[in-house]
């Protein structure tokens, strides 16, 4: 069946107006063209679309579903058209990466530095993401590249080991809860919170953690980055978890204290997933190697990396109750 794209903007339109007048003039259509236009739609489509009374138009299910699905369609050719302007300018290529909170903030600011000085006609997408969201963005092709701290996952995904990280407890050196060197995390829900805000992939970890527990977890404030976090613990604002090759850098200038966390989650080894490392561009190919290369300069080993570990073996399940970020 084929659909055209000034049917799917006219329904659109006619659909955020809720009237056919208005719909019809945003796509630069005649009202008697537009009313057309959606008549035989209907007729080739077998359904009605629209509810038509005296106070306008409303979508009907059917209508709501191709209104739906039209917004995907014209939004994908928005990026379309963007990427060809691109190209059009000199782009190469564009590379899709998905990381977790501390890929995202502690390690991939350099990384791609490095990168894209070296790789001036290539442009990355990056996206911060909870780890099982990273690993279901490759699986389905959203992205090319994910930094996650899951080890399996999806099928016939492939795996390499990146880096290792531990999420440590930071608080003001007066807190109570720094005459401790360990402590679990329920232990710490009874203090208030400072934390980075909802659209973080640790945010949403860390309410998942609690509420596994059964517990609340009171944000009393919510900042922009990890540094803020810090500099709030030390006004005594709350408590707050983060990476700790994070909470290193400023412990030194604050009066922070940082504490073990004894949760098993609290340390992760970060992995750098693909769907099919041969099947990918050579640019992004060469992101991958660069990964590998600080993955092991944290090591103190210039080995040559491993190849990819395919995970079809594996279950092809992704859990989404995992507790990892």
């Amino acid at each position: 069946m084929h659909f055209d794209l000034t049917d799917m903007h006219l329904m659109v339109n006619v659909a955020s107006a809720q009237s056919m007048t208005k719909g019809a003039e945003r796509t630069f259509l005649s009202l008697p063209a537009a009313s057309n236009r959606v008549k035989n739609l209907e007729t080739r489509l077998g359904t009605t679309l629209f509810y038509r009374t005296s106070q306008g138009v409303t979508l009907t299910p059917s209508g709501e579903a191709f209104v739906r699905h039209a917004r995907v369609v014209l939004r994908q050719i928005e990026h379309l058209r963007g990427d060809m302007q691109e190209f059009a300018r000199g782009l190469k290529g564009r590379v899709r990466v998905y990381a977790n909170t501390t890929a995202m903030n502690e390690f991939m600011p350099n990384v791609l530095g490095v990168y894209l000085s070296s790789h001036p006609d290539v442009n990355i997408e990056l996206r911060e993401r909870l780890s099982f969201q990273v690993v279901q963005a490759v699986a389905d092709g959203t992205a090319d590249i994910g930094i996650t701290a899951q080890e399996k996952g999806g099928e016939n995904l492939e795996f390499l080991p990146y880096r290792s990280d531990r999420l440590v407890l930071v608080t003001h050196q007066d807190h109570p809860l720094a005459s401790h060197d360990v402590v679990g995390f329920n232990e710490t829900l009874s203090y208030d919170y400072v934390g980075l805000s909802e659209a973080s992939a640790i945010h949403a970890f860390l309410m998942n953690a609690a509420d596994e527990l059964g517990r609340v977890l009171r944000f009393r404030v919510e900042v922009s980055n990890f540094e803020a976090a810090c500099r709030m613990i030390a006004a005594h604002v709350g408590i707050g978890i983060t990476p700790e090759s994070a909470a290193r850098r400023y412990v030194k200038n604050l009066p922070l204290k940082l504490i073990t966390l004894d949760d098993d989650w609290a340390l992760r080894q970060l992995r750098i997933c693909v769907r099919s490392f041969d099947a990918l561009p050579v640019f992004a190919k060469e992101l991958v190697s660069l990964l590998v290369k600080d993955g092991r300069a944290e090591q103190g080993t210039d080995a040559v990396a491993a190849p990819f570990a395919g995970s079809a073996a594996a279950s092809s399940d992704v859990s989404t109750g995992s507790l990892d970020i």
